[in-house]
């Protein structure tokens, strides 16, 4: 089955990682995306891209298809880590041409803020492709919880969260079909000139507002009619738990951090 990331998306397998509580899961998530950050060497680096493919198998998600999907983000990191390439001047001179020097600093800083960028995106992946929509809405509707106490509308930020994410997948499918709408009427954004290119283009961001506008009318009317109340109380059907399941994911979690600046 072909899989493609995209913001939102569930990937259904049974799983340990799928049968975490969400709010478990965003807090591991957001905490190994935080340690990327950190990382400076090698040992480091190897340890973050291993950890984050086994927890890939241990979801049961194609890992092939995982990577196969985020090619074009990486094409366009690599020619991000051009700059941090070419224009960095600190460390021992590798290579010197005309105007160019490229040094092992900078051939380090090229390698290593891509490979720091698409960890954190294959653990954000992680999150979305193991946790539905409505789990994650939840889990931010309880990190939210504390704004409803200072007089902040929490529950209302958390309802947008989960409609943005709900949305994005959709206006992703609005846009592939637009597009495939437009290469059937000979405007393809692939070819022709520039100008004609740039056209072809501006009349599919047109077409999306116009599709995103008319959703969020209908969106509107759907709330109308099930009469929706800002900050009324709601309750849930499935309750979140924390078990021992929970307690070892986080002290796992806990373990490879302190494992990955150990390793500093």
């Amino acid at each position: 089955m072909a899989l493609k990331i995209s913001v939102g998306q569930y990937y259904h397998a049974n799983s340990p990682i799928h049968r975490l509580n969400p709010n478990v899961k965003c807090l591991a998530a957001l905490l190994l995306m935080l340690t990327t950050f950190f990382i400076r060497t090698a040992p480091q680096l190897a340890l973050l891209v291993v950890g984050a493919l086994c927890l890939l198998v241990i979801a049961k998600i194609p890992v092939k298809q995982v990577l196969m999907s985020i090619i074009p983000i990486a094409w366009l990191l690599i020619f991000l880590s051009l700059f941090d390439l070419l224009l960095t001047r600190e460390g021992t001179v590798l290579v010197s041409w005309s105007i160019f020097t490229i040094t092992d600093v900078g051939a380090w800083s090229a390698f290593l803020y891509p490979m720091r960028i698409l960890s954190a995106i294959l653990i954000g992946a992680l999150l979305l492709l193991t946790t539905t929509q409505t789990d994650l809405g939840n889990a931010f509707e309880a990190a939210c919880a504390p704004l409803s106490k200072i007089g902040l509308p929490g529950k209302e930020i958390a309802m947008v969260f989960s409609l943005m994410l709900r949305f994005i997948p959709t206006l992703a499918g609005d846009a592939v079909s637009i597009s495939e709408a437009q290469t059937a009427r000979a405007g393809d954004v692939v070819s022709g000139s520039l100008p004609k290119r740039l056209r072809a283009t501006l009349s599919i961001v047109v077409a999306l507002l116009a599709s995103s506008l008319r959703h969020a009318n209908n969106l509107s009317k759907a709330l109308d009619a099930r009469h929706y109340v800002a900050g009324a109380s709601r309750t849930r059907w499935h309750q979140p738990t924390f078990g021992a399941r929970e307690a070892i994911a986080l002290g796992v979690t806990a373990c490879f951090i302190a494992l990955v600046f150990v390793l500093a």
